[in-house]
């Protein structure tokens, strides 16, 4: 009878790579393989693939193309994982307990017909965030809202803060994700989260001044300074931070801005005003998708030179990841200005690595790529940009690069060298 194989039996972590295979098959039997994945919410996301067994009746996703009229067709052997898609429009998988793991169903069913046909072979997988020994640490000291995340053993580690967009909330998986790799990691909250403000109206710089402190701190994070890694408004405030407080050694950035969006900034007696916005210059599809891209100010003209944030006062060193596809905003824009910024103050060049076919939502490994969803400070669904393939290959690297790069300037170790437990 056939059956599924699959390299790491029962349970692997969420942003490894998973070899999936199918033996017992007939030679060269046509079959169509299916994973579904619920989320907390119990929203459905799935992905299908065409295949044909070799043969020997086996199938290894490794070495056997997808054939067309699938999710994806190729030679893909993460295909099923990265090309999962929410059955309702609009959602975004996200993973909010990360002491429980995601299920993955796998099935194999007979043919290559839809409705598919006879189910042939079925398995289930664990894909995990927390690997055995990292501690989950609640944090609640003075207004800190967030959660650490410190690798086994003695450390102390390097230390990063992690800071997720204008969603909100506490999201946790990127932060504990990079713990399993040597880094003690604190997710941060700022907004729309318990006793925090619920709405981002204004943010204050103190309050991210004291999670630097608590970092700076705490006996298990190895100084003498910190690193921060943002995605979206996160890297924008990333920005903020390293700018003005002192103890950043490292800010690695996905998709940012360098002018202040949103909200206004505070920090002492310094305000710097939001990112001036035109919203007749959204474009709304068919649909109802609205297309933001153009919707803010050039932050190099006029009055809008304000929201402009000062980088060139940061004595880090800065990662642009950015995803050339970026439709939330124009990220590439926004890393090239930052570069000229820093070197007409004399400052080093920022490494910038770009992904053509990348969207906005650069996550970890192997999580799919969200085309639209609900946009908070906007109240419609909005295109995030990326192309699926191209997406997850950013995906991939870029979060080599993001390890590599505090490898580098928070242990002194060279880059490539894995701080891997």
């Amino acid at each position: 009878a056939p059956s599924v194989r699959l390299s790491l039996a029962a349970r692997s972590l969420f942003d490894e790579p998973l070899a999936i295979a199918v033996q017992g098959l007939g030679p060269r039997q046509q079959v169509t393989l299916r994973t579904s994945l619920r989320d907390e919410s119990g929203e459905l996301f799935q992905a299908c693939a065409r295949y044909q067994a070799g043969d020997d009746g086996e199938l290894d996703l490794g070495r056997c193309p997808a054939l067309p009229g699938g999710s994806f067709s190729g030679l893909e052997p993460m295909g099923l994982l990265w090309a999962l898609q929410p059955q309702k429009p609009f959602r975004r998988l996200v993973k909010r307990d990360v002491q429980s793991p995601f299920l993955l169903q796998l099935e194999v069913f007979e043919g290559h017909g839809d409705p598919p046909g006879r189910l042939l072979a079925q398995a289930q997988h664990e894909r995990a965030f927390l690997r055995d020994g990292v501690r989950r640490v609640p944090v609640r000291e003075g207004r800190i809202r967030a959660t650490l995340f410190l690798p086994p053993g003695n450390g102390p580690f390097p230390g990063i803060i992690d800071l997720y967009g204008a969603g909100g909330g506490l999201p946790e998986y990127r932060a504990c994700l990079l713990a399993n790799y040597g880094f003690a990691v604190l997710a941060l909250a700022f907004y729309s989260y318990e006793d925090l403000p619920k709405e981002m109206k204004e943010l204050h710089l103190e309050y991210f001044e004291e999670a630097v402190n608590y970092m700076l701190q705490h006996t298990q994070v190895k100084g003498p300074g910190i690193g921060l890694l943002g995605i979206s408004k996160g890297g924008e405030l990333c920005i903020s931070m390293a700018s003005f407080l002192k103890g950043i050694t490292a800010t690695a950035l996905i998709n940012s801005s360098v002018a202040n969006v949103g909200a206004v900034l505070r920090y002492k007696d310094i305000t710097i005003p939001p990112l001036g916005v035109d919203t007749k210059r959204i474009k709304v599809g068919k649909l109802g998708i609205a297309d933001i891209v153009d919707v803010l100010n050039n932050p190099l003209e006029g009055p809008d030179r304000q929201s402009f944030i000062p980088l060139e006062k940061a004595t880090c060193r800065f990662l642009f990841i950015v995803g050339q596809d970026d439709r939330n905003w124009k990220s590439e824009f926004f890393a090239v200005e930052g570069s000229k910024r820093l070197q007409a103050h004399g400052k080093e060049k920022p490494e910038i690595v770009c992904y053509p076919g990348a969207g906005h939502y650069i996550e970890p490994p192997f999580f799919p790529m969200c085309a639209a969803s609900m946009h908070l400070l906007v109240g419609r669904p909005v295109v995030w940009g990326g192309e699926p393939k191209a997406h997850c290959k950013a995906q991939i690297d870029a979060w080599q690069q993001i390890q590599a790069f505090f490898c580098q300037h928070l242990t002194g170790k060279p880059s490539g060298t894995s701080n891997r437990l």
